[in-house]
C-alpha cells in the first residue's frame, strides 16, 4: 500500500469510527426583564416558533412474546407448572404481538441527529419520526442508548434539518419561566408554558443517576423525550416523567438537565454507548448531626469500600468525607455518584478528603461500571437477558424454592435473549461462576469484573439439581 493510500484509509477509517458533534450554542449572557407598562402583552410567540421546528414526534414498533390464551403471562414463568409440563407450555402458548409506542424527540444537529428518551425507543424494530407540524415521515436509526440516564440518540439522513439552540443548566433558578415542547401523539408540535420549581432533585425512583429540573408545565404522556426551552428558547431539559396517580399531568413534571444530556449524547454518538467510571464506595449524606463532626460542612461520606474495588486499592476508608474531584466540589452524596459516572474508565482522578479532621489528595484510577449486578428492587433491569433477585422469604415462596438454598435467583429471562437460547430459566438459582462460589451479589460482581467478555460456566441450582451451562 502506498503512502497515499494509507492516508486516505486512515482519514474513512477516522469518520467511520470517530463521529462527533458540534452543539448549537447560545449566548452565555442572559437577561430576565418584566413587563414595563400595561399597554404591553408578555408574548414568548417569537422565543418558542424556532424550538417547535426542532421537535419531532416518534413512533416505536417492537415485537413482543405474549401468550395466544387468556392464560396470565405470569403462569409462563411459573417454575411449578415447567416442572410438570416442561418447555413445551411455554413454546405453545406464545405468540409475538406488535407493541407501539409514541413519544418525542428533538434535533441537535443539522444533519440530524435527534436525542429521546430511551423508554421511548427502547428495544424497537422500527423507529419512523415526524417533524413539527409536516406529515412527511423519515425513518431513523438508532445510534446508542442508556437506559441508567434514561437518554437515547437516534438519527435520520439528511444535512439540512434544524437543531435546537443548546441552553446551560447550570444558571438555572427557581422560578425561571419556561416551557415544555412536544410533539405528541402526531398530532402536532404543542408547548405547555411554567415555572421551574425546583432544581437538582433526586431519590425520585426514575433513573439511576438523577439530578432533575422539576416543572410544572404539563408533560402528558406521549411528550417524553420533548424539550425543556427557556424563555428566550434554548434548550434547557429533556422531558422525561411526571409523577402521577391518575395518568394525566398534576403539575409535577422532571427534566433531564442539558448538562447532563450532552454529556451522554456525545458518548452515544461518539462509541454508541456509555461508559462511566466506577469507584467502588456505599456513600451517605453528611446530616446535621454528623457535620459538627467535620471540618467541611459539605460532601460524600464513604459508608462502605468494597472489596477488590478501585477505592480499596487507593486506600479510602469508611469515614472519608469527600469534598472535591478534580478541583469540583462535592456537595452531596448525588453530586459524588453524578461527577464519578462522567469519567471514562481507567481515568485518573485526584479526590480531596476529610479523614478525622485532616485534609487528604488521593489520586485514583477508575473502574468499569459495565457489568456491576444490582438487585431486582433497586435495578428491575435485564443483565445479559437475566432479571436478578436476591434469596428472601418472599422469593423463596413465589418460586417454591428450599428454605437453605444460597445464591442469586433468577427470576425472569429475556424473550430471544442469548439466556433464553443456552437454557436459563426463572427460579433457577446461580450458585458458581468458574471457580468463584456465588452465595450474594458481591461474588456476582467479582466474577462478572474477572471474566468479563469471557465464556464462563456458571454452575445453577434448579430445584435440587444441579446445571452447568455456559455463556459469554
Amino acid at each position: 500500500m502506498t503512502k497515499k493510500s494509507f492516508l486516505i484509509a486512515t482519514l474513512i477509517a477516522s469518520n467511520l469510527f470517530a463521529n462527533s458533534i458540534d452543539f448549537n450554542m447560545a449566548k452565555v449572557e442572559t437577561q430576565r426583564i418584566a413587563p414595563n407598562n400595561q399597554d404591553q402583552i408578555l408574548s414568548f410567540s417569537n422565543s418558542v416558533k424556532e424550538p417547535m421546528q426542532s421537535v419531532v414526534n416518534i413512533a416505536a414498533k417492537r415485537t413482543v412474546s405474549s401468550n395466544a390464551g387468556n392464560i396470565p403471562f405470569q403462569m409462563f414463568n411459573d417454575p411449578f407448572l415447567k416442572r410438570f409440563f416442561g418447555d413445551q407450555f411455554n413454546e405453545q402458548f406464545k405468540q409475538n404481538r406488535i407493541q407501539r409506542s409514541l413519544g418525542s424527540g428533538v434535533i441537535i444537529s443539522k444533519d440530524g441527529y435527534i436525542v429521546t428518551n430511551n423508554h421511548v425507543v427502547e428495544n424497537a424494530d422500527e423507529i419512523t419520526i415526524t417533524i413539527g407540524n409536516s406529515p412527511k415521515e423519515y425513518n431513523a436509526r438508532l445510534i446508542g442508548k442508556d437506559s441508567d440516564s434514561d437518554l437515547a440518540v437516534i438519527k435520520i439522513e439528511g444535512t439540512n434539518y434544524n437543531p435546537i439552540k443548546i441552553g446551560y443548566s447550570d444558571s438555572l433558578q427557581v422560578g425561571d419561566l419556561i416551557f415544555a415542547i412536544g410533539n405528541p401523539f402526531g398530532i402536532g408540535s404543542t408547548v405547555t408554558q411554567g415555572i421551574i420549581s425546583a432544581l437538582n432533585k433526586d431519590d425520585v425512583g426514575i433513573n439511576r443517576y438523577e439530578n432533575f429540573i422539576q416543572t410544572d408545565a404539563s408533560i402528558n404522556p406521549g411528550n417524553s423525550g420533548g424539550a425543556l426551552v427557556d424563555s428566550r428558547g434554548a434548550l434547557i431539559g429533556i422531558n422525561s416523567a411526571i409523577i402521577t396517580k391518575s395518568g394525566g399531568n398534576n403539575g409535577i413534571g422532571f427534566a433531564i438537565p442539558v448538562a447532563m444530556v450532552k454529556d451522554v449524547v456525545k458518548k452515544l454518538i461518539a462509541d454508541g454507548k456509555v461508559t462511566r467510571g466506577y469507584l467502588g464506595v456505599v456513600i451517605g449524606e453528611l446530616k446535621p448531626n454528623l457535620a459538627k463532626m467535620y471540618e467541611h460542612k459539605k460532601g460524600a461520606l464513604i459508608l462502605d469500600v468494597a472489596k477488590d474495588t478501585p477505592a480499596a486499592k487507593h486506600g479510602l476508608k469508611r469515614g472519608d468525607l469527600i469534598y472535591s474531584i478534580n478541583n469540583i466540589n462535592i456537595k452531596s452524596r448525588k453530586d459524588l455518584q453524578n461527577i464519578i459516572a462522567s469519567f471514562k474508565p481507567e481515568e485518573t482522578i485526584n479526590i480531596n478528603l476529610e479523614r478525622d479532621k485532616k485534609d487528604m489528595k488521593i489520586k485514583i484510577t477508575l473502574g468499569n461500571r459495565a457489568g456491576l449486578v444490582t438487585s431486582e428492587a433497586n435495578n428491575g433491569k435485564f443483565l445479559g437477558g437475566l432479571l436478578l433477585s436476591e434469596i428472601n422469604a418472599n422469593m423463596i415462596k413465589r418460586f417454591r424454592l428450599s428454605s437453605n438454598v444460597t445464591g442469586v435467583l433468577i427470576t425472569a429471562v429475556e424473550p430471544d435473549s442469548e439466556a433464553e437460547k443456552v437454557g436459563f430459566q426463572p427460579g433457577d438459582v446461580i450458585i458458581q461462576i468458574e471457580e468463584i462460589e456465588v452465595k450474594s451479589f458481591s461474588d456476582m460482581q467479582q466474577a462478572i469484573r474477572k471474566y468479563n467478555k469471557k465464556d464462563k460456566r456458571i454452575y445453577i441450582n434448579r430445584y435440587g439439581q444441579t446445571i452447568l451451562l455456559a455463556i459469554k
